[in-house]
C-alpha cells in the first residue's frame, strides 16, 4: 500500500507535504504538473505527509474516497507515462 494524493491538490500544489517525507517519493515538474504525485513504489507509508495538506487530498490507498479511486491509478502511471497522466488529471478537471 502507499499513499495517493486526489482531486483536492489539483492546481494547488502545495509543497508541505514534500518537505516531511523521509523517502523523497512526492514528486511534480513545476510549471507542467497541475498536482503532486506519490511513487507507489518509494512510499514507505509512514503518513507523514496526510497532516501536512491543507486540503485533505492525502489518503491511504485503501482509504481513497470512492470518487477519487481513479487517483491511485492516475499516481502509479505518473512514474511510468507521465503524459497519459497529465492527460488524466486534464479530464477530471479541465484547465
Amino acid at each position: 500500500m502507499a499513499y495517493v494524493i486526489a482531486e483536492p491538490c489539483i492546481d494547488l500544489l502545495d509543497v508541505s507535504c514534500v518537505s516531511v517525507c523521509p523517502v523523497d517519493c512526492i514528486h511534480f515538474e513545476e510549471g507542467v504538473d497541475r498536482k503532486l504525485f506519490i511513487d507507489p513504489n518509494e512510499c514507505i507509508d509512514c503518513g507523514a505527509c496526510e497532516p501536512e495538506c491543507p486540503v485533505n487530498a492525502i489518503f491511504p490507498e485503501d482509504q481513497v474516497p470512492a470518487e477519487w479511486a481513479n487517483f491511485v491509478q492516475i499516481d502509479a502511471t505518473w512514474f511510468t507515462d507521465r503524459g497519459a497522466a497529465r492527460v488524466a488529471v486534464d479530464a477530471i478537471k479541465p484547465r
